[in-house]
């Protein structure tokens, strides 16, 4: 079954913004000293120079302004995926190189900064929209993918492709998870990602 289309983040007033952009960027270097539990939206208000009011004008909540910079921060690991998925190489390098890229990118993500690993384990925790829409994408790049491995004649055609792409995107998760991430070392990740990802590829060889 596939997951619900990505929707959008709760936000107030024009997205484009200066303001709403300054609120971000604010919110995101609290979070990343202070933490996302220590921070409030008094203290971002203050640390742009305008009211808790003001701030609602354009988020409705502390947590609407943490989904938004999780979507920026993980819509980074989707546009590299993409590039991927788009690439002319073959479907099983590209899908090789998906698995290990959403890997690699989200260490780099999630355990640069330990406060900002926080905030992206709570937005993990409570199934926060920022964290849906990332699987949502993450499914439609392995359906791509996919669809295009059966095209060219490379992958089998017999299992229905949401079942496939599904499956797919679930073995994903301990290589996206912030708080699976956190369970292993890079080492053991790295491993694991290319036992996982050549044994997908058997199971879609034709």
């Amino acid at each position: 079954m596939k997951p619900d289309i990505p929707v959008a983040l709760t936000q107030r007033g024009p997205a484009e913004h200066e303001r709403r952009e300054q609120i971000i960027d604010a919110a995101f270097e609290h979070f990343r000293l202070y933490g996302y539990a220590k921070t409030s939206v008094a203290d971002l208000a203050k640390s742009i120079g305008v009211s808790s009011a003001y701030i609602y004008k354009f988020f409705e909540s502390k947590q609407a302004i943490g989904e938004a910079i999780c979507s920026q921060r993980v819509g980074q690991i989707d546009e590299a995926l993409m590039v991927i998925a788009q690439s002319d190489q073959s479907a099983t390098l590209r899908l090789r190189s998906i698995f290990k890229t959403l890997l690699t990118r989200s260490l780099d993500l999630f355990f640069l900064d330990r406060k900002l690993h926080d905030l992206a384990a709570i937005a993990s925790a409570q199934r926060w929209k920022s964290t849906l829409n990332h699987r949502a994408m993450i499914y439609s790049i392995v359906e791509k993918v996919v669809a295009d491995g059966r095209e060219s004649g490379e992958f089998e055609r017999k299992t229905p492709l949401d079942e496939v792409c599904m499956a797919i995107t679930t073995v994903t998760t301990p290589f996206s998870h912030p708080l699976l991430l956190e369970q292993k070392t890079p080492e053991q990740l790295e491993e694991r990602v290319q036992a996982i990802t050549s044994l997908v590829l058997r199971s879609l060889a034709k």
